[in-house]
Parts: structure tokens; sequence; C-alpha cells
């Protein structure tokens, strides 16, 4: 188009371009054909498809638009080449789910890894950057899910699809904080030990009376430490929480749980 041919207040091009108004009815016509022909295609995809998409899915989804787009809106383009692109891409994709079935290799390359981001109540940092994940990215999700510190954990998972798969523990233990910490109120209402401090920046758990000001965190050679956090005391019969009885308790239980 030239230069001379584009004017401002040129409703019709703007609207239309430079296709007559009887190719809206041909537009309507080619998008109710595509429409029909990609739910076939979708549905002999599978039903992975409409569940949890993994990196394949992904892929193919956002293929999917980009290849039906162009048979819809142009004129110049008829439409059995995308129909025939959409075969290719259901062949393609049949071919990939057999490989992945048959060799695992195959099946990590396409679909990714399980990532294992808390193992026993300490973040795995190593595996967490390499996601590009950030450590409040994580919290946040855990906070969501009503878990207040990392002591209540055993184990949590990024699945390949990118779901966070959460296993707590049946023995909670003193552990990283996960709230955060310019909502002093609800900080201070928690209930800390003592006597066990936890590394800042991974969660993992020393004794406060054996740890020099300058000690290095063992897992992630972190120097920066908070008290760690035990999990909520219950309440008595009558309904207030027994502070002081359940403090000795828990005291009783830390050590047993850290003599190593």
């Amino acid at each position: 188009m030239k230069k001379e041919d584009i004017h401002l207040w040129d409703i019709q091009r703007i609207l239309l371009g430079d296709a007559p108004v009887v190719f809206l009815v041909e537009v309507f016509l080619r998008s109710v054909f595509i429409f029909l022909f990609l739910l076939v295609i979708v549905r002999l995809l599978g039903k992975r498809m409409n569940a949890q998409l993994s990196l394949t899915e992904m892929s193919i989804m956002i293929m999917l638009g980009a290849i039906v787009s162009a048979p819809m809106q142009d004129p110049i383009r008829g439409l059995l080449p995308g129909v025939v692109i959409l075969l290719c891409v259901l062949v393609a994709l049949r071919g990939v789910n057999r490989l992945s079935v048959a060799y695992a290799k195959v099946e990590r390359l396409v679909q990714g890894d399980v990532r294992l981001f808390v193992k026993d109540g300490v973040l795995q940092l190593n595996q967490i950057r390499q996601e590009g994940f950030e450590r409040e990215q994580i919290f946040s999700h855990l906070r969501s899910k009503k878990i207040t510190h990392l002591g209540q954990l055993s184990r949590v998972y990024l699945e390949a699809c990118g779901i966070v798969s959460i296993y707590h523990s049946d023995n909670p233990k003193p552990g990283l904080s996960l709230l955060p910490f310019t909502d002093q109120v609800i900080v201070d209402r928690q209930y800390s030990s003592n006597a066990l401090l936890a590394c800042h920046s991974c969660g993992w758990v020393i004794r406060e009376k054996n740890m020099d000001q300058q000690v290095s965190c063992p897992n992630c050679q972190a120097n920066s430490w908070t008290k760690a956090l035990i999990t909520e005391v219950p309440p008595s019969k009558d309904g207030s929480p027994v502070f002081e009885e359940a403090k000795e308790d828990s005291q009783k239980i830390i050590f047993s749980s850290y003599k190593h």
C-alpha cells in the first residue's frame, strides 16, 4: 500500500482492509469450518490437552493458534493448507507421545523433569535457582496453603507441568518462618524456639548455644540466622493456649529430635 492511499479517517479501510464487505460472510464460513475441524483435532490429541499443560501441549496450543489464524482471515490463502498443517501437528504429537512412553530419556527431554524444592524442611536452593524461581514465590504459594514454617514440610516438588506438589511431614519440626517479617503483629504471635536457629536463606536448623556469631550455614554457606518457628500448639480444654506447659514439652521434643 502506498503512502498516499492511507487516510486517517478511512473507516472502511480501518475496519475491512482492502477486502470487500462480502468477505465478512466468507470469514464467518471459514471460521466455522476451522473451528469444527480444530475441535476434531483437539479431540484426537487426547484428554491431556484438557488437563494441565506440559511443555509439549503448551507448544501445540501456541502452534494451533498461529496455524488457524491465517486461513480464517486472509482471502488469498485457502483452507486446505491449514487443514494439512493441523493433521501434521496431530501426527507429530502422537509420535512424540509414543516415543515418550517407550523411552524415558525422550520423556524427560520433551516433558521436563520434576524438581525438588524442599527436602525435610530445608530449601534446595540450587534446584530453585535452576528453575528461575525466587524464595518469596515459593513462600507465598506455601502461605496460601496455610503453612507457616518449613519444618511442617517433608517434600515440595515442582512438577514437569508446572504445578507444585506439597507433602506435609508426619512429625513437624522447628523450621524457617514463611510469614512476612513486615507484618510484625502476626510474627510476634508465632511460637518460636529459644534454643534453635534457622538459616534465613535455606532453613537449615542448628542449636543456638553451639553457634558462633560468624558461623556459616553448612547447607548454603549463608551467615544470616533467625529463630526457628515451632508448629502451633493446640489449645487447652477451656480454649486457651497452653503456652508454658507446651513450651517445656516442645523443648524436650526439640532436643530429642536434634541430638545430632
